[in-house]
């Protein structure tokens, strides 16, 4: 690893500065070693299933506490979520037994990869090693060369589904990412930073406030169906009033079908069963979306001004 990358393996993620005469760019590793991996909850691997651009490998971030990106404590996080401004790829290697003869591990290349332009990370709740919940950053990264996807490299499904409430700051935007970087302007070509993904959550930072001030506890869940690998993270729910909402960045028809599609797949898991669908908007729908959400018994919230319409909700009692 030091003749050929620059460095070691000391730490999970290990940022190097020696630049490849065949790529004319320096690398930061990434170890994954489930042995030890998963007593910190890191299910680090391919998801099973790909998506409509390819296939996805999720790599857990760095850090026992709250993992974050900047400080002291932020430091190798960075380096993954910066690569691209510091002219770096990231290579994936995972522990494979032992060197014949020795103690040392045998890491085995995974490949080549980049962050995920449109979803470059997501942040879920995972015990560390005493046992203590914390936010975990879960880097969501693309193959950027031809890669071999082993068996044994694909996340383990869940065998049941577990359904937990976990705080409603559990989420990517209360991540404080870094303003500059090395005196120069960021370009961050895999950290899309589009106006409605900033609508969306400042619309769900002002809804949480509004509720939080009227003393009812906010929360979200997380979700992880039996039978898949993949973590479902909803958006806020209302233990007070036992109400679920889906927040959207704009009020189109795409939008809010999408919301009714992920609420009814969330209230599947939810406890206490059946609660109140709601979908939080930036502005009121057309009529004809709110005859759809009516016909679906999905209520709707928006913003108008400095309030909120539609809320409080009226809610049914839990099941």
């Amino acid at each position: 690893m030091q003749d050929v990358f620059g460095g070691g393996q000391g730490m999970g993620i290990h940022p190097c500065t020696k630049v490849l005469e065949e790529t004319g760019r320096a690398n930061v590793l990434l170890y994954s070693n489930p042995e030890r991996g998963e007593l910190s909850g890191y299910y680090d691997g391919w998801l099973p299933t790909e998506d409509h651009i390819g296939p996805v490998f999720e790599y857990t971030g760095d850090g026992e506490g709250d993992q974050v990106f900047v400080g002291r404590h932020g430091q190798r996080n960075g380096a993954v979520l910066m690569h691209v401004d510091d002219n770096r790829d990231l290579r994936v290697f995972k522990a494979d037994g032992k060197v014949p003869g020795s103690k040392a591990k045998r890491q085995r290349y995974i490949g080549k990869f980049e962050l995920d332009a449109d979803q470059p990370y997501v942040v879920r709740q995972a015990p560390n090693l005493k046992g203590d919940l914390r936010r975990v950053i879960v880097f969501r990264l693309r193959p950027v060369e031809d890669v071999t996807q082993l068996p044994q490299d694909i996340i383990t499904p869940s065998d049941k589904t577990e359904c937990a409430q976990v705080p409603a700051d559990i989420t990517t935007s209360v991540m404080v990412e870094p303003e500059s970087h090395s005196g120069k302007p960021i370009s961050r070509s895999a950290i899309p930073r589009t106006k409605v993904s900033r609508r969306e959550a400042s619309l769900c930072e002002d809804f949480r406030k509004l509720l939080e001030e009227h003393e009812h506890e906010v929360s979200r869940f997380q979700i992880r169906a039996a039978g898949l690998s993949s973590t479902l993270l909803t958006d806020l729910y209302d233990t007070h009033a036992h109400v679920l909402y889906e927040a959207k960045g704009n009020s189109s028809r795409e939008a809010v079908r999408m919301a009714i599609g992920q609420l009814m797949d969330y209230r599947r898991h939810v406890t206490p069963a059946d609660p109140t669908l709601a979908i939080l908007l930036p502005t009121k729908p057309h009529e004809d979306l709110v005859d759809l959400l009516e016909s679906v018994n999905v209520k709707v919230v928006y913003r108008h001004r400095d309030s909120f319409v539609g809320w409080p909700v009226k809610a049914h009692a839990p099941g």
